[in-house]
């Protein structure tokens, strides 16, 4: 049976930033015209009429649209719901494609593919904007005349009397499907809100004169000869969004990136859902700007928080410091006691540098290592931070630490000179490992001790005989397997010591603080260099990390946390094998992690964290377990994972995953291999 399919363009002229917009005149055509002649290409669209209001105002654009015998409806002026269900009713529609007269670069292929996914699917609602990915100008939207009928009653706020479909978007209640780019080009402006967007309109259609194009001919004109026109991007539909993805698109446009660590990226979770701030946290709770509380069973501060967000015995310690004064001319003895808390704690050593970051230590570390061997070249395995000496490995090969370690590290600004200085070889390879130093005098070997692969055939204590024949400093960076399994670092439970070792993150319970412990002889070749920075010197990393220690020691957190990571890896096994789904379960007890080796994996993952989320659940593939996630969180976790794991065996058994993400699938920029 036919169905009526009919395009609604929604118009009016009292346009606040740019008055009489549609009827601005594009290649001697109105703006509105423009949008029509467009539509008329569709092969699925019936008719189209434009449904503006009955206002005064209004009266010239009826008088255009008669005069170029387009079809109209006069409604009211700010219930658009009611003037959308009138002209739907009048106009004896079965479908409603809705289109908004601020577009008229409109590219028909999009539109036609928007509906198709209305008629092949069973929902109630299909668009290209739940969440955006095309370009902002190319908005389209389709949902029955009987969707209109049915909520008509519950459209009671002026915004949703307004916005016409932000409640069916908001609704759990109704299916949805949307239609997603290729790549996200949601940051690019090509819609029609002020005169400035209709002179670049205006450049694009005299480019193309009367010849058909699509967007994606636009995108390769502005690239190429034009210019994106990439101001804030904020769309109509912008107050939908949480405070917190408000905040986030505000962010991308004032901080490279967004924000100032990669890994708390709301893009690697899920875009335009993930609520990216955060107002407090306790124990292994996070409250968001609106004061939703969840339970995050992700990151925990990417692994900072081992205690637990907001520890008091932690805290209390560190407000007494500042109380007492954060910094002053002169030192703070905390330096002096941790210091000698960690040499104690490793034997083996004899001095400490300090320092706030991981990448700083790890720079440290590398620098101490240099100077005593007199040997600028290093061997490394793992992941060491944002450094030039680390990026460097880039700079033999582009793609040489994909092929290795990291994926999606780029070199542009490291100094070109540090080519040649830093080879990485793989976890478990000591062929590799030998073949480094063989042609390259290596004199510093760096790596992380543990994190996905566990040591094969004693590779940890090879690795430490080639470095001692070779004289060549051996470097372990602990900065996240360190206090996880063992009261310091991994390598004691291998029985390992290096000449280095580096730990951060959670030594300090969420306050910045890293620590570079090693050998007094090579520490020493520190005062032959210059290594000093003004904030190392402040006094709350070292309480936080003196109390940090106390409370660990205390409560034999590694312990415990190993424990509750081993039923995590445990679970999700059963889990998996419950719905017979091929999963992959690494990393340390204390850090887990899973993937499933099928093609859709990063939408399942993208499905996890988004349907994690509606059950108030931060969460993702992998989890810093911490002394916080008590048994009463696992249980929540593990009810929802259970119904997430059988869903995701409907996909593979040929259900389309496509129809039940509600966001493009989560970014990997780069991924850790070991």
């Amino acid at each position: 049976m036919s169905r009526n399919i009919l395009a609604i363009i929604q118009a009016r002229s009292n346009s606040t930033r740019l008055p009489n917009k549609i009827l601005l005149k594009i290649n001697r055509k109105t703006v509105i015209q423009k949008i029509y002649e467009n539509l008329l290409q569709s092969i699925y669209i019936n008719n189209i009429v434009v449904a503006t209001t009955n206002t005064k105002s209004d009266d010239n654009l009826v008088r255009i649209l008669k005069r170029n015998q387009i079809d109209h409806y006069r409604g009211s002026h700010k219930n658009v719901y009611q003037r959308f269900l009138k002209t739907s009713k009048k106009f004896k529609a079965d479908i409603v494609v809705r289109i908004t007269a601020d577009c008229p670069l409109l590219d028909i292929k999009i539109v036609d593919k928007v509906i198709k996914n209305y008629l092949d699917n069973s929902v109630q609602y299909s668009s290209n904007i739940s969440p955006p990915s095309f370009p902002n100008g190319l908005d389209v939207e389709v949902f029955s005349r009987s969707l209109l009928e049915q909520f008509k009653n519950k459209i009671k706020s002026d915004y949703d009397k307004e916005h016409v479909t932000t409640y069916f978007r908001k609704s759990h209640k109704i299916k949805k499907i949307n239609y997603f780019n290729k790549t996200d080009q949601s940051n690019i402006r090509l819609t029609l809100d002020d005169y400035e967007d209709y002179i670049n309109i205006k450049n694009i259609y005299n480019y193309f004169k009367n010849k058909k194009f699509t967007i994606y001919q636009v995108i390769k004109f502005l690239n190429t000869k034009g210019k994106i026109y990439k101001r804030e991007n904020i769309r109509n539909d912008f107050d939908e969004l949480g405070e917190g993805q408000k905040l986030w698109k505000k962010a991308k446009g004032i901080i490279p990136g967004g924000n100032s660590f990669i890994s708390k990226r709301g893009d690697f979770f899920l875009p335009d859902h993930w609520p990216s701030y955060y107002g407090k946290s306790k124990g292994c709770n996070i409250w968001d700007l609106e004061n939703n509380k969840y339970i995050d069973l992700a990151l925990m501060g990417v692994g900072t928080n081992i205690l637990g967000y907001s520890y008091k015995p932690v805290d209390d310690a560190v407000i007494n410091s500042i109380r007492l004064g954060n910094m002053s001319s002169l030192n703070c003895k905390e330096e002096v006691l941790l210091a000698e808390r960690l040499i104690k704690m490793h034997t083996w050593s004899g001095m400490v540098k300090f320092a706030k970051t991981g990448a700083d230590a790890s720079s440290i570390a590398v620098r101490i290592s240099r100077s005593f061997s007199g040997k600028d070249n290093i061997a490394i395995c793992g992941y060491h931070g944002w450094h030039d000496w680390y990026l460097s490995s880039n700079l033999n090969n582009s793609k040489n630490l994909d092929s290795h370690l990291l994926q999606g590290l780029y070199t542009s600004g490291v100094p070109k000179k540090l080519k040649g200085t830093v080879y990485p070889f793989n976890y478990n390879d000591l062929a590799g490992l030998k073949k480094i130093i063989k042609n390259n005098n290596i004199g510093t070997i760096k790596m992380e001790v543990m994190r996905n692969i566990n040591p094969e055939n004693n590779f940890l204590n090879k690795v430490k005989e080639i470095a001692k024949k070779n004289k060549i400093v051996l470097v372990f960076d602990e900065c996240t397997s360190g206090f996880r399994e063992c009261f310091g670092g991994i390598h004691k439970k291998f029985k390992v010591t290096p000449d280095i070792v580096i730990y951060g993150k959670a030594i300090s319970n969420g306050y910045p603080l890293t620590a570079v412990v090693g050998k007094e002889e090579i520490m020493q070749s520190a005062n032959s260099s210059f290594i000093s920075s003004t904030f190392w010197s402040d006094r709350i990393g070292y309480v936080a990390a003196l109390k940090t220690l106390d409370e660990m020691e205390k409560n034999q957190s590694w312990i415990k946390i190993t424990e509750t990571g081993k039923k995590i890896k445990n679970k999700w096994k059963n889990i998996a094998k419950k719905y017979n789904l091929k999963i992959k379960i690494t990393g340390i007890d204390a850090l887990p992690s899973f993937n499933m080796p099928y093609l859709n994996w990063v939408k399942y993952k993208t499905y996890i964290t988004q349907e994690m989320l509606k059950n108030k659940i931060l969460a993702t593939n992998s989890i810093y377990v911490s002394m916080a996630h008590k048994e009463i969180y696992l249980i929540k976790y593990f009810k929802v994972l259970d119904k997430i794991f059988k869903k995701i065996k409907s996909f593979e058994d040929g259900e389309d995953i496509n129809k039940f993400l509600n966001s493009l699938a989560a970014q990997s920029k780069f991924g850790r291999l070991n």
